[in-house]
């Protein structure tokens, strides 16, 4: 697979560092390098491009700036940040970037960014093609789901999952076996949206639980292992009815 990149940056050293790395690297292809954000944005609505290298500070429109008028759709091109300045971080991952990359840094640091755009942008095609139906792959979309951390997509066992907390713009998934929580920068309805209603309820406004670790319940509340959850009132007819099921 082969990846169409453009370069932005507008210190002519730092666009052609860039730009050198793209050309060296054998699964990217670089179709433009632009010193500016405006004209990087009228090439990226004119042709097929999968990732960005992107610089934050610049004269006309910053990198944040560019990074959140482009189109919300998954096949938007995906960011790649280059930067001098750590504190824009936070504001990255805000915008879904794949990377951050902190200049000064080399080709290793370069390739490792690029390469999370190609493991992506597999995971795209993959997604996207349809697999045939038997009695073994019917169901293939309920073994796992795939989650952004950080600046990475992390493969989640759905079989792991015990239960998914909402905390504000982001969700927790806690997992069995003392596996260290996820924190995904996503909303629980989102997530509600990607879980298949056989196997997970969202019982509050906040938590969404795996059915089959339920432990003990009554009709207000729901436990798994030590952990109470609330029911909360607007869901509590759905929850009823998988209550009943258990009388």
């Amino acid at each position: 697979m082969i990846l169409n990149c453009i370069a932005v940056d507008d210190e002519p050293l730092a666009l052609g560092l860039v730009s050198k790395f793209i050309e060296q690297t054998p699964f990217l292809k670089l179709v433009g390098k632009y010193a500016g954000a405006v004209d990087a944005l009228k090439a990226i609505h004119s042709q097929k491009i999968d990732l960005v290298f992107l610089d934050i500070q610049m004269r006309d429109l910053n990198g944040i700036e560019l990074a959140r008028v482009l189109d919300k759709g998954v096949d938007k091109p995906r960011i790649i940040f280059t930067t001098a300045y750590n504190q824009f971080a936070l504001e990255g991952y805000k915008v879904d970037a794949l990377d951050y990359l902190l200049k000064p840094f080399n080709y290793e640091e370069f390739l490792r960014a690029a390469q999370k755009g190609l493991h992506y942008a597999e995971l795209l095609n993959k997604a996207a093609t349809p697999a045939p139906l038997s009695s073994e792959t019917e169901h293939a979309d309920d073994t796992y789901l795939f989650l952004k951390v950080e600046y990475q997509m992390v493969k989640i066992s759905m079989d792991d999952i015990l239960y998914i907390e909402g905390l504000k713009d982001y969700v927790k998934v806690e997992l069995k076996n003392g596996q260290k929580s996820i924190l995904s920068l996503t909303s629980l309805k989102a997530l509600e949206e990607k879980l298949p209603p056989r196997r997970f309820m969202r019982v509050h406004r906040s938590f969404i639980v795996s059915l089959d670790k339920i432990t003990s319940m009554t009709k207000s509340s729901a436990h798994i292992g030590k952990t109470r959850i609330s029911i909360g009132d607007q869901y509590r007819d759905a929850f009823a009815q998988f209550f009943s099921k258990w009388i």
